[in-house]
């Protein structure tokens, strides 16, 4: 029974797992330049956003276990290889597994909904705190999972995280306060057109109302960029003092790097993948992209794979398949230590020249007698070592 003009209002909730500004300002230990997001700091969102699109451009596969050369044919790989749901594609859902496992201490969750024989139809990738994750209380680490408030089983859910309880976002907070800051602090020096800051002087005996009026004239006639390089005047005796720029201010840029490394350092990731170049060259960049897939980025695929496995195959399944990505993008060299390589395997016989065309994708067709395995350097194959007619 309703009794108009009375209604029942909806009471607002908040999460931790899902805080607001409010929120957030509380948990950002107090700092004076109110709330701001990690993400906000270019090196975090770059280490983010690197590590999550190189896995969400890698091909993924379901293969045999004793036999990866081809895809086996199942709804799950159909699902992540087009879209999972009506609104997202499988390479977005990956990238955003990645993105929530680096900046949410719960990683990244995802629920599968099933068929009533066991078939995935659909994943959804819920924002934080609808779906939530608890551990069983004697130590074993098994987890609980719920979705809007109903309990669901372990089975039906996509779950990636890093080897600690917390993400590398939460453990990386001092660092990046202090980039933050660091930053804070470039923006307002500019503001101030990048001078010092100086100090007036006023004779003894100035009172607080004649203070107050000289500050406010002061800021009017002299503050901001727009009223750079106009002459100052003082008056009632008072006089402007320079602060010149201390040593630290000089190091600025030494810091600023300093501090890039640093948050580089706690997403696993060489700073070279950020965008810094100074430690970087021509004859060791592709060394740096090689660490970037084995240590920065396969620990994330090798948790994407078993998830994928655990939550979108039965057991039987299981027994039988796996998901695999296809890192061959990512392990490629440019065309003349490819060409070396490739060279090198076919005269070792490990591949046919037709398996080599392919191997440089670019379109090359078989030709006859390219499925043998030969060394095309040594005996009848080497070029002139064939007997030629002879012309009468």
């Amino acid at each position: 029974m309703k009794l108009w003009p009375f209604r029942r209002t909806t009471i607002e909730t908040k999460s931790l797992a899902d805080p607001d500004e409010a929120i957030f300002a509380i948990l950002s230990g107090g700092s004076t330049y109110g709330p701001v997001h990690p993400l906000s700091e270019p090196a975090v969102s770059a280490a983010v956003t690197t590590i999550s699109n190189a896995a969400a451009t890698l091909d993924l596969h379901l293969v045999k276990r004793d036999d990866t050369s081809a895809d086996v044919k199942h709804p799950a790989l159909d699902l992540l290889r087009g879209h999972v749901n009506e609104w997202t594609s499988g390479s977005d859902l990956i990238r955003d597994l990645i993105t929530q496992a680096l900046t949410a201490d719960a990683g990244g969750i995802a629920w599968v909904n099933k068929s009533g024989d066991g078939r995935p139809l659909e994943i959804i990738r819920y924002t934080a705190g609808r779906i939530t994750v608890e551990y069983a209380g004697d130590g074993s680490g098994r987890p609980s999972y719920t979705v809007n408030g109903r309990s669901v089983p372990a089975s039906d859910v996509v779950h990636i995280r890093g080897p600690f309880s917390k993400c590398p976002v939460s453990l990386a907070y001092p660092t990046i306060s202090a980039a933050v800051a660091m930053s804070r602090y470039v923006e307002f020096l500019f503001k101030r057109m990048a001078r010092p800051g100086g100090v007036v002087e006023v004779p003894t005996g100035a009172g607080e109302k004649a203070v107050q009026n000289m500050i406010a004239g002061w800021n009017a006639a002299y503050g901001g960029a727009d009223n750079a390089g106009g002459t100052a005047f003082l008056f009632d005796g008072a006089t402007f003092k320079q602060i010149a720029l201390a040593s630290t201010d000089a190091q600025f840029v030494e810091n600023r790097r300093w501090q890039l490394e640093d948050i580089a350092r706690a997403f696993n990731i060489s700073s070279v993948m950020l965008g810094d170049l100074t430690k970087s060259s021509y004859a060791n960049a592709w060394q740096k992209y090689r660490e970037f897939l084995s240590v920065t980025l396969m620990p994330w695929l090798k948790a994407l794979e078993s998830a994928f496995d655990r939550a979108l195959l039965t057991d039987d399944e299981r027994a039988l398949y796996a998901f695999k990505f296809d890192i061959d993008d990512l392990t490629r060299v440019d065309l003349e230590k490819r060409a070396t390589a490739i060279s090198s395997l076919v005269a070792s016989r490990v591949l046919n020249p037709n398996e080599a065309r392919t191997w440089l994708d670019t379109g090359l067709a078989p030709y006859a007698g390219g499925n043998e395995f030969a060394n095309p350097n040594t005996g009848a194959s080497q070029p002139g070592s064939q007997e030629q007619p002879v012309n009468d």
